[in-house]
């Protein structure tokens, strides 16, 4: 039974975003006490006998890709590009498990954890022809440890060497044992380059990349589309279907599901929760739901890029005012009316259902308003507090930051909401022009790819300026033990003291929700957020 005190907070939440909504102009929240059970749906299946040959499937991007450089790129969306063009070493299945992509194996590690073997494939080749090799990986792994705009450098770990010992097998040795590489491997740091396209187009790579893959790139329409076309030098290319895809930007959630009814295009990343129940009930449209091992949140700047005045501020200097913003903000409420429950509350890097979650990890601050304004009162701050927040300027993202913004006027912040095209708001994050932002992270099947590049100093996705001993020796620790229970408990710790610091507010995971006409198949969407259309195509239409 809910306390009167309960009633009247419960009450507030609803009035108040139910205000939102309309403010807004958006589609009237829904409020679900508790949400339905919603299995997850990973892919859609035929048999190889079922495909036509050729066509071109349109894809609707939700977002613009940033540079399609694996070395460089920050974007969940150019890894939706990169998948049909650029292969890893290692993959993930349906199951979170790695597996084996370019290499043949998983890798041969020694007993101090120290050295590791890669066996990699014989007999395939590059999209320009070129061989591809142990060669060709060192360079690739080199490129991403010493390229100065690299972003995994941290990915990678402390690396000592890498070595070619033959054309099919590759060494690399650290300085201490680091448990998360295969898991990097399976990502852009695993997806290999081609040497001679990155000695022909240097810094330039990406805007022309050549990899190994079932598609290669064609041509790029700046905010418009992308095109990549099917690969005749392809090692498997008897498993690709399609002739060409074409990733059509369509930033606008409604536009993408209109897309998706007309059958103007064939698969529409990201759908809203306030479209897909309706998608659902139409004849010819098929919807694909996965958690996500990632998460979206609040970045504060504390001491990130070059203007003072983003972080000489009481939320980028005083962890009392970042712990009253985390507690004024009832994640639960806010997730269950905005999203009409189709996404789940948030409280750590570490999604539930992975192997290293514990009740450390699992573990959320309490929602108090009252204590939030007590502790912003107790920092000597005069009330309402001003922040500016910059947010994507996508329907779903500006209706929850309106609904935050609403939600925490009753424990003394003001919060300003700026939206921003999703490059642009990456570019600023980049910059550390900022002061308080909200972006996401599609997640990583390790958590190191979850917590240490955002939170060690110095590592590639660290835009807050968190520079703390006792997190960076926890993560730092967790990233050289070979025991996954050891692992699993010191990330808990680590969670624990970044929800203590607050650089990063975590707030709520995505489901990864996207949509289908049924006249194509051989899509996977799986928990890491990336739509696979590699193995994509059009149904015969007696199989339709």
């Amino acid at each position: 039974m809910i306390g009167e005190t309960g009633v009247r907070v419960k009450r507030r939440i609803l009035a108040v975003l139910t205000s939102v909504a309309l403010l807004a102009g958006c589609v009237p929240v829904q409020t679900l006490a508790e949400p339905p059970e919603r299995p997850d749906v990973k892919s859609v299946e035929a048999d190889p006998s079922a495909f036509e040959d050729g066509g071109n499937l349109v894809m609707a991007l939700s977002s613009e890709p940033d540079r399609l450089d694996p070395t460089t790129s920050s974007s969940l969306y150019t890894r939706y590009v990169m998948q049909t063009m650029c292969q890893k070493l290692y993959d993930i299945d349906e199951n979170g498990e790695i597996t084996p992509m370019l290499a043949t194996k998983l890798p041969e590690i020694t007993d101090d954890g120290k050295t590791v073997r890669i066996p990699v494939r014989d007999g395939v080749k590059f999209a320009d022809g070129t061989d591809f090799d142990a060669e060709a990986v060192k360079t690739t792994i080199e490129r991403g440890l010493n390229l100065e705009e690299s972003s995994r450098a941290a990915e990678l770990g402390p690396i000592n060497s890498v070595t070619a010992i033959d054309d099919e097998t590759l060494e690399v040795t650290f300085d201490q044992p680091f448990a998360p590489f295969t898991a990097a491997l399976a990502d852009r740091a695993g997806m290999i380059m081609s040497p001679k396209a990155l000695d022909e187009e240097g810094d330039d790579f990406g805007d022309n990349p050549v990899c190994v893959g079932p598609f290669k790139f064609e041509k790029r329409i700046a905010q418009t589309s992308i095109k990549v076309v099917k690969d005749p030098n392809y090692y498997d290319a008897d498993k690709v279907h399609l002739d060409s895809i074409t990733y059509q930007i369509m930033t606008d959630a409604n536009i993408r599901a209109a897309n998706i009814r007309s059958g103007d295009v064939q698969v529409a990343d990201t759908i809203s929760p306030q479209d897909i129940d309706a998608l659902d009930e139409e004849t010819g449209i098929g919807l694909l739901q996965s958690n996500s091992l990632g998460y979206q949140g609040l970045t504060v700047n504390m001491g990130f890029g070059d203007n003072p005045e983003n972080y000489e501020s009481p939320l980028g200097q005083d962890p009392k005012v970042r712990k009253a913003l985390s507690m004024a903000i009832d994640r639960t409420a806010l997730v269950n009316t905005v999203f009409n429950g189709w996404f789940s509350p948030a409280c750590s890097g570490i999604a539930p259902d992975s192997p290293f979650a514990t009740d450390a990890s699992n573990d959320c601050v309490d929602y108090d308003p009252e204590g939030a304004k007590q502790l912003l009162e107790d920092a000597g701050i005069e009330l309402p507090l001003k922040v500016n927040m910059k947010v994507s300027n996508t329907q779903d993202t500006l209706r929850f930051a309106q609904a935050v913004q609403a939600a925490t006027k009753e424990a003394g912040f003001d919060i300003s909401v700026q939206p921003m095209e999703y490059t642009a708001l990456l570019d600023a994050q980049d910059r550390g022009d900022y002061e308080l932002l909200q972006l996401g992270w599609s997640g990583r099947v390790d958590p190191h790819g979850n917590l240490y590049t955002f939170h060690y100093p110095g590592a590639g996705n660290n835009v807050t300026g968190v520079d703390d001993d006792e997190l960076s020796d926890l993560l730092t620790n967790a990233s050289e033990s070979t025991d996954e229970s050891d692992r699993a408990e010191l990330y808990g710790k680590a969670s624990q003291r970044i929800g203590e610091i607050n650089s990063i507010i975590y707030l709520y995971r995505q489901k990864n929700l996207t949509a289908y006409t049924e006249d194509v198949a051989g899509i996977d969407v799986y928990s890491d957020g990336v739509v696979h259309l590699s193995e994509a195509g059009f149904l015969k239409e007696d199989q339709r």
